[in-house]
């Protein structure tokens, strides 16, 4: 068996070391901000929390068997690497939304409200920046919280749509569906302010909001570069036929058109395989085609 590689190693340590701290962000949103004021949002942790809300069945515990359900479906789709970062998040943050909600009780054993009485809207943006920053990180290290954010992940593997947008899409239903528990449609509306906040939070973290980049890359390795670019980002190669005019050698150029989300790996990449490459990447201000925007001029 081949030893790891120490860099890999540090870079999956810092990835869980990223994780961790982006999750402990997401539960003290819920813990300190959200569930005192009884605020619920999308995915798994909204179900939880209306579950919670209605019957006093720890959110956490609904939470863990939710995603559990959901990783048996999805363990097949997602990356075994992506699959052990999300069955670690859901196992931690399981946790931390238990051992959060212990210590922030008041002297009832009920949630302790930080900001005190009545002040349900400042709770909502407060716990919603929060939990837009914790997922943010999560997902820049590779990681999800479980539920629509697996939905979200794979839709995003495939497709030109922004993760805040796609976790919006499914999430919309879960929080309408809040009216029929509280019959109160201020709750529906701090439910819907807290999932646009997370999402505008998430989106502007990952940055990935339609931004596309390319890339020039001159290495030797050039054929293994292209091979692991298609099959690990999904994103075509051209190599383009060249000379170097200092040393009058032919040379491979690769171009390759991503996602700005994709920069990093592309880069990790590009290093595991030559570190002496040489790399020129770009901004562009508009790409059109499959796996990209649609072309909409009539």
């Amino acid at each position: 068996m081949n030893k790891p590689d120490k860099s890999v190693v540090i870079r999956e340590l810092k990835d869980y070391t990223f994780i961790t701290l982006g999750l402990i962000s997401y539960a003290l949103g819920w813990a300190a901000f959200l569930i005192p004021y009884q605020i619920t949002t999308g995915g798994t942790t909204g179900i939880s929390a209306i579950i919670y809300y209605s019957t006093g069945f720890p959110i956490q515990w609904s939470y863990f068997i939710i995603n559990a359900v959901l990783m048996t479906f999805a363990i097949r789709i997602l990356g075994p690497m992506f699959s052990i970062k999300t069955t670690y998040a859901i196992f931690v943050l399981t946790f931390l939304l238990w051992f959060f909600q212990l210590i922030m009780v008041d002297e009832m054993d009920k949630p302790l409200q930080l900001l005190g009485d009545g002040q349900d809207f400042m709770a909502c943006i407060i716990g919603a920046i929060m939990c837009g920053i914790g997922l943010g990180i999560v997902f820049n290290n590779n990681g999800s919280t479980g539920g629509t954010d697996i939905i979200a992940a794979i839709v995003n593997k495939y497709r030109d749509v922004t993760l805040g947008r796609m976790i919006m899409y499914c999430d919309i239903i879960i929080i309408t569906s809040c009216y029929f528990i509280f019959n109160d449609w201020r709750r529906v509306i701090f439910g819907f302010v807290t999932l646009f906040i997370i999402s505008f939070v998430l989106d502007w973290i990952v940055n990935s909001a339609r931004q596309s980049v390319q890339f020039f890359i001159f290495s030797k390795d050039h054929e293994k570069i292209a091979d692991r670019i298609i099959v690990e980002t999904h994103r075509g190669v051209t190599v383009l036929p060249g000379t170097g005019w200092y040393s009058k050698q032919d040379v491979k150029v690769l171009v390759v058109l991503a996602k700005k989300s994709q920069s990093l790996q592309i880069f990790r990449l590009v290093k595991d395989i030559d570190p002496d490459a040489f790399i020129s990447q770009s901004s562009v201000i508009g790409v059109y085609g499959e796996g990209f925007d649609r072309l909409k001029i009539k």
